[in-house]
């Protein structure tokens, strides 16, 4: 019997499962249906605060189940592999946490997990799926701005518990791994280009990961692109795409929701700058729809494994790049 509507299972209590609650039950393709922890008791406590019909006291529990179909991994960014690779092993589709992985190798293992399996693996940046940024990259990539000269972009944050999973090497702790690979898959997707140098900078805490970090990037046609991300700034978000005949500047660019205004400013006889207000759905409705039309339809997830790794090898590259003071080919 053809699956309709795809039963979700959440790979531990993490925080941002909070996220997918209302989108998965106002969807009509997706529904929640389970949950798991390392303790049974946790678990079940969770289910019934958040009204989810089962609870497994061992991920390996929850991938056991024949009534789940699709897995979200929300795990630390050191186990988003094995856990998705298992998951995969089990028969479930993932909608995994960013990043997809840390190393090549890791994602490459995905990929061909997914294949051998016939399987889905996504990774969960909702913003690529949400209305706003498919109407940026409309305006883009049709020519609203002439031909793209740069792109800036930012990313940062205050943060202040030092026995944050993301102070932790171990873990893939880091500004960069954690928040700075938006605009950096921000700006691939909207010029539809892969970097082919890198530069990069940055500073160092107490554990040894990445508190701030700034980069540049020449893409093909000698685009150029500029960003940052810090975990020692106040919040702040924003892309800006330049072109030789206008500006596109993106306030809330990675977290979307139902109305939210793009401005463009464009050199005519007159400088003129728009407001334009884009339709919107509520935050990661359009992510786990995307996953829907996946699994039930066929298509390509918006967010492939194929950019999913060209995301992961530009990090590394700026990582070499910071660790060696030197520009890096890709």
């Amino acid at each position: 019997m053809t699956v309709q509507t795809l039963r979700w299972g959440l790979l531990s209590t993490a925080r941002i499962n909070k996220a997918l609650f209302e989108p998965l039950r106002t969807s009509k393709r997706n529904c929640l249906v389970a949950v798991a922890s390392r303790s049974l008791d946790t678990a079940e406590a969770y289910a019934r605060q958040h009204k989810i019909g089962r609870a497994y006291g061992s991920y390996e529990a929850l991938l056991a189940d024949p009534q789940v179909d699709v897995i979200y991994n929300p795990l630390p960014n050191h186990l988003h592999a094995e856990w998705t690779i298992k998951a995969v092993e089990a028969g479930k589709h993932v909608l995994c946490e960013k990043p997809l992985a840390l190393t090549l190798d890791e994602v490459d293992a995905m990929a061909d997990a997914a294949q051998r399996h016939g399987r889905v693996v996504a990774e969960a940046f909702m913003y690529r799926t949400h209305p706003q940024t498919l109407e940026v990259q409309r305006i883009v990539q049709g020519g609203k701005l002439g031909q793209v000269k740069m792109v800036r972009g930012s990313f940062t944050f205050v943060l202040d518990n030092s026995g944050d999973i993301r102070l932790d090497p171990a873990m893939g702790g880091g500004a960069l791994w954690d928040i700075g690979c938006y605009p950096l898959s921000y700006t691939r997707s909207v010029l539809g280009a892969e970097p082919v140098e890198a530069f990069g900078w940055q500073v160092t805490g107490k554990t040894g990961v990445d508190l701030a970090f700034v980069a540049q990037m020449r893409f093909p046609g000698e685009v150029y692109a500029q960003f940052d991300c810090n975990f020692g700034v106040p919040y702040h978000v924003f892309m800006e795409i330049v072109g030789s005949e206008g500006t596109l500047v993106v306030p809330t660019p990675f977290c979307p929701g139902l109305n939210e205004k793009v401005y463009l400013t464009t050199q005519g006889k007159k400088k003129k700058t728009e407001a334009l207000l884009v339709k919107g759905l509520i935050p990661y409705l359009s992510e786990v729809e995307d996953m829907a039309d996946a699994v039930l339809l066929g298509r390509e997830p918006r967010v492939s494994l194929a950019d999913s790794r060209a995301n992961t090898q530009a990090i590394l590259a700026l990582f070499e790049s910071a660790r060696t003071g030197k520009v890096v080919s890709l």
